[in-house]
């Protein structure tokens, strides 16, 4: 779902768009059962997942206003445990609309080693930075872990959560679905090469090169 250029989505469709992103996030198998989240930005909040719920049991209805304060007017429903580091990541990243938050399998194995994925390969550059950093640990559904996402979306599109998950950012939904698929596998891609011994890293140099050029990588999409 990307934003229209000249015409603001309408409430509906975004309850739509948040629900249908959830539902690939976990038929894709990146987030297996009720776990993991999905929001994107709406009036001076964001519109976020219920907590607990199996989203094919679920409706655009279901999906949850949070205000910007974190209130939620409609006290009928409640919002994922999560929505504090979903609010903290918009505020660090004002120029990002969509959250997804997985507890994809082989980001999760090394968060829970709380290993960062370095420049090993150059896909790395797709979330923004030299590498895709751990966050401390903190108790899930806390200001604390919220603080630790906000810093480490602060200058990436992506990081890994410790002894918990990965989170991705992006202009629209599509493209934070995206890049969690991405991070999933360079996670993948990672753990298997440390099985056969220390990984070959891509220098400063080099990746500030590739970072230019993810710049305008797959512009022509993005744009349509």
């Amino acid at each position: 779902m990307s934003r229209s250029k000249s015409k603001r989505p309408s409430e509906k469709s975004l309850r739509k768009a948040v629900l249908d992103t959830a539902l690939a996030m976990s038929a894709s198998g990146l987030s297996p059962g009720r776990s993991g989240n999905v929001s994107c930005r709406f009036d001076d909040g964001m519109l976020i997942t219920p907590s607990g719920r199996r989203y094919e049991d679920i409706g655009p209805a279901d999906i949850v206003f949070v205000s910007a304060d974190g209130s939620v007017p409609d006290d009928l429903q409640t919002p994922s445990t999560e929505w504090h580091f979903h609010l903290a990541a918009y505020r660090a990243r004002p120029d990002r609309f969509a959250v997804v938050h997985t507890h994809s399998m082989h980001a999760t194995v090394l968060a829970c080693a709380h290993r960062a994925i370095p420049a090993f390969h150059y896909m790395i550059g797709a979330a923004g930075g030299k590498d895709i950093p751990c966050v401390p640990y903190a108790t899930f559904g806390t200001e604390e872990l919220a603080r630790h996402v906000a810093a480490g979306l602060k200058e990436r599109d992506a990081c890994l959560m410790a002894n918990h998950g990965q989170i991705a950012i992006g202009a629209t939904l599509d493209h934070a679905l995206e890049l969690a698929a991405e991070v999933e596998v360079l996670a993948e891609q990672y753990y298997k090469v440390l099985t056969l011994g220390p990984a070959n890293i891509l220098n400063d140099d080099e990746m500030t090169l590739l970072l230019e050029k993810f710049k305008t990588y797959g512009r022509n999409v993005a744009d349509k």
